[in-house]
């Protein structure tokens, strides 16, 4: 596999992403068997065509075999039908002005000191603290949740076959017990007192006489977890990484409030939270001149085919008012997050606060901004920032 494990690679992909999409598209590593998609056409018939590539990439009988993510009709179909049912657009936006309140919460613990670790502050507690409000969980349990989210990420480790692997798989074997039993105890208080939350909603929702057993509640659970709060905490990290890098961007935003909403979209396409997806071919498949074997691991690089020159105009120039900007960075076709609204929304509002409440940010110290860890996400693990104290006024919407 190419180097996307090194550190500078991890905080800038994008240089090995242009030379190897300029060279070779569609690449294969004969040390791994994996096979890489770098252009964007690619990368979109490999997310949406589930015809020839199947989510199916969980082994059997894993614990992660049986998640919304790694499945494919007519089960991804049923599943998702199920889960829409609760997780639906109301329901998402009558979480924002909750959203609102822990937002304008984080800040204040911070304001007074000129200083913050963005990560740790704001950026990971906002959609864990969101999440334990959906569930109907104790908000203050949300370090648990990272503690279990870090673990189920962990895991990328297994698919990577880095020497990680099975202390990967022990962690997530430990938590796995601890989540289990934590869901067990809220299903048990929904299915006898429901509540206005996305479990119950969970619990009640049937399609064709069919409703999510607890395997599945579990599944959804831990997906939540790990998508929920890592794909809105490095949109948030980057947004503010984007905007610090270019200062015009930063002062074009907070002269237009109303350029939020497609400034996100540009975090989205610029600094995609999630770099990378994986299917397995269900037969071979032809593409860009090479022929990819059936049963083959892929990776389409959705990162690299958010900077593909051939859809993106002038591909690396951040622009808040880009448009069009038909990005893939939530995925396309069957398998499009569920989650999206949820972390538009809280970048959205996440954004606008933290620019009306802080002045004059930026990167406390010279060092380079530490970056996550795995590959196939992109963000921060890291971002101490300094900033002087704006006068906090209502919040843009």
């Amino acid at each position: 596999m190419l180097d996307l494990l090194s550190a500078e690679a991890r905080r800038d992909p994008y240089p090995l992403y242009e030379r190897v999409r300029g060279a070779s598209p569609v690449l294969h590593d004969p040390r791994t068997g994996t096979w890489m998609l770098f252009d964007y056409d690619s990368v979109k018939r490999a997310l949406n065509d589930h015809d020839a590539f199947s989510s199916v990439v969980s082994p059997p009988g894993s614990r992660t075999a049986r998640w919304l993510l790694f499945s494919d009709p007519p089960r991804h179909t049923r599943l998702r039908a199920l889960v829409t049912r609760a997780f639906t657009p109301r329901a998402v936006a009558a979480l924002e002005p909750r959203i609102r309140e822990i937002t304008g919460g984080l800040l204040d613990r911070v304001v007074e000191r000129g200083e913050m670790e963005l990560v740790a502050d704001f950026s990971v507690p906002l959609p864990l603290m969101v999440i334990a409000e959906m569930l109907g969980a104790p908000v203050e349990d949300w370090p648990r949740f990272r503690r279990w989210s870090d673990a189920v990420m962990g895991l990328i480790h297994t698919v990577s076959g880095s020497p990680e692997a099975e202390r990967a798989v022990s962690a997530f074997a430990a938590v796995h017990a601890e989540m289990e039993g934590y869901l067990a105890v809220l299903l048990e208080e929904r299915r006898t007192a429901p509540r206005e939350d996305l479990l119950s909603r969970l619990v009640e929702a049937e399609v064709d006489g069919e409703r999510l057993d607890d395997e599945d509640l579990l599944g959804f659970f831990q997906l939540l977890l790990l998508a929920g709060h890592e794909t809105t905490t490095n949109l948030i990290g980057n947004a503010v990484l984007s905007l610090v890098e270019n200062p015009d961007q930063l002062a074009r935003l907070r002269d237009t409030p109303g350029l939020v909403p497609s400034a996100v979209e540009e975090v989205l396409r610029h600094r995609s939270p999630v770099q990378a997806m994986f299917r397995v071919t269900r037969h071979e498949v032809e593409l860009r001149g090479q022929t990819i074997p059936t049963g083959r691991l892929v990776l389409a690089m959705i990162g690299s085919a958010n900077r593909d020159p051939a859809r993106f105009p002038d591909p690396n120039r951040f622009d808040v008012a880009r448009d069009p900007n038909p990005h893939v960075a939530f995925g396309h076709g069957i398998h499009f997050c569920i989650g999206a609204p949820l972390a538009r929304l809280e970048a959205r509002v996440a954004l606008p606060a933290l620019m009306e409440t802080l002045a004059e940010l930026e990167p406390a110290g010279d060092a380079p901004w530490e970056p996550r860890q795995a590959f196939h996400v992109h963000g921060p693990e890291r971002l101490p920032l300094r900033f002087a104290r704006r006068e906090r006024t209502p919040t843009h919407t």
